[in-house]
């Protein structure tokens, strides 16, 4: 009989996050700044997809129902369409979802989702051009993100998701217009508080612009009321229009921390397993998986370390805040966990 996993607060473990790779078209300053050199994985080292997929059917076996591919840029990997399939065919998963920053999706949204992707969410954190250009670190347009956007919504991706970071005197100016161009496209629209994930981004919380202002925003050009959760462990506050065109979230990890809640494994691009968006190390699967270890051994290793966990980073990060005790710890880095 499955067993589902638990851990040290009783949090259950029902959703897999999975970094299949550490590259990315982008440079976004929130996750790897231009003025930085990167040592990316080597191609050797990186989980073959037989690999992820065995993890993934593992994982299934302990509780998981929602997988989402990350990066890194996911799109940047070779043949993702193959990964998507062998996924979708594995029992037990209700929902395949993937993050993407949309500049290659255009030419990719058809085969995902006949390869069988759920949804899709891109992040776009401005519509105007010389704030998009800014915030990617390499002068990218943001055409190719709109086309993609576009195409993911004709392939029957539906809802799109935006993922929208939020950042003080860089893009909150934004913030109204990017929830029009979502309701306007039935897009959802989900704002995210700035995080200090990873190093090297040089978080200031002072940039932070907080979930309440934001819904205030939005709620002054569109009027909003709140929704109630979908299911356990949703991390987005949700909020409908009055006048019935969607619904928008935004995602409080800083003011209204939700680690009480979070049913969240991720597994990067390597083969190392991490309990927490937080976390400074992880543990090492890939040298287990290529030295022989079976099912049983590999699902005990998994199961034991979600017993163990005690993350609740934000929670920590936030009363730091509040007291005027906060103190920086290394991380892991965003583009190598994803979001």
């Amino acid at each position: 009989m499955k067993s589902a996993a638990s851990d040290t607060f009783g949090r259950p473990m029902t959703d897999l996050r999975i970094s299949v790779t550490d590259r990315c078209n982008f440079r976004c300053a929130f996750c790897m700044p231009t003025d930085r050199r990167y040592r990316f994985v080597p191609r050797s080292q990186i989980l073959r997809f037989e690999e992820i997929a065995r993890l993934a059917r593992l994982v299934l076996g302990l509780g998981v129902r929602k997988i989402r591919l990350t990066g890194g840029e996911p799109l940047l990997r070779a043949e993702i369409e193959q990964l998507v399939a062998a996924l979708a065919e594995l029992a037990d998963l209700q929902d395949l979802a993937l993050t993407t920053n949309g500049h290659l999706l255009a030419g990719k949204a058809a085969a995902l989702r006949e390869a069988g992707l759920d949804r899709i969410t891109v992040s776009l954190h401005a519509l105007d051009q010389e704030t998009f250009a800014r915030i990617n670190g390499l002068g990218i347009e943001h055409q190719s993100v709109l086309d993609g956007i576009d195409a993911a919504l004709r392939a029957g991706l539906r809802p799109v998701k935006l993922n929208i970071v939020v950042i003080q005197d860089v893009n909150d100016h934004q913030v109204v217009e990017l929830a029009r161009f979502a309701r306007d496209r039935g897009c959802v629209a989900r704002f995210i508080e700035y995080m200090d994930v990873g190093t090297i981004n040089a978080w200031d919380p002072q940039r932070v612009v907080s979930a309440r202002e934001i819904i205030d925003r939005i709620d002054r050009v569109f009027p909003v009321e709140p929704l109630s959760k979908e299911h356990a462990g949703e991390v987005a506050e949700r909020y409908r229009y009055r006048d019935g065109a969607g619904e928008v979230g935004v995602i409080t990890s800083v003011t209204q921390p939700f680690c009480g809640t979070c049913s969240r494994i991720r597994l990067s691009a390597e083969g190392k397993l991490f309990t927490c968006l937080f976390s400074a190390v992880g543990h090492d699967l890939r040298k287990p998986l290529r030295d022989g270890s079976s099912d049983a051994q590999l699902r005990e290793t998994i199961r034991s370390l979600w017993n163990g966990r005690s993350d609740r980073y934000s929670e920590q990060r936030t009363a730091g805040l509040r007291s005027g005790r906060f103190v920086p710890a290394d991380k892991v880095e965003m583009f190598r966990i994803g979001g």
